[in-house]
């Protein structure tokens, strides 16, 4: 990776001499892609990913991961690594382990990192996502019957509450083509 396609961020410095230099934290990704892949990779997911490469925004999308029922360390360090991360919310989003630990792992790195986390609902709404209802709570309920784990259940219920409370962009249309993106920031 060049050091053009990495993200820096100034911060406050770590010793108060004058003379300091301001502490900077080098980023591998400008922005981490948080998604369910049967949702929303083949249409919303790589225009986004597109429009990114497009504008030089060093993004982090998991093409070649291989599956398996952990989430791999190669996926939390590009989480750890990522300035931004964006989570595109959709119907399946919350059926998925993968998805609610990364969720998780991006909250941590919210607090620890302060990485910016940037919501968006993909035809769910905010209030699907906070209560887990509609066909989004249908989806979280079938993984809690396999997962059967509740204190798992009670993590991934309070960080789907709290994404849903951060400021959001929303794509209600199911009609989405990919050719032209417009939304509705709230």
């Amino acid at each position: 990776m060049t050091s053009n396609s990495m993200a820096f961020q100034f911060g406050a410095s770590s010793s108060s001499s004058p003379s300091s230099f301001p502490s900077i934290r080098i980023w591998n990704y400008d922005v981490f892609l948080s998604f369910r892949g049967e949702d929303v990779r083949d249409n919303f997911i790589s225009h986004l990913h597109k429009a990114l490469v497009e504008k030089g925004i060093n993004s982090y999308i998991d093409y070649n991961l291989e599956r398996g029922e952990e989430i791999s360390p190669a996926l939390f360090n590009a989480i750890e690594g990522s300035m931004i991360s964006i989570i595109v919310l959709s119907e399946n989003y919350a059926g998925s382990r993968w998805c609610l630990d990364e969720l998780l792992k991006i909250f941590d790195c919210k607090e620890i990192k302060k990485q910016i986390v940037l919501p968006v609902f993909f035809q769910v709404d905010p209030s699907e996502v906070r209560h887990q209802k509609e066909n989004f709570g249908k989806s979280f309920d079938k993984l809690g019957d396999k997962v059967k784990d509740d204190a798992k259940m009670v993590k991934w219920k309070k960080a789907l509450e709290k994404v849903a409370d951060l400021a959001d962009f929303r794509f209600p249309s199911a009609n989405f083509s990919g050719n032209k993106l417009s939304c509705r920031r709230y």
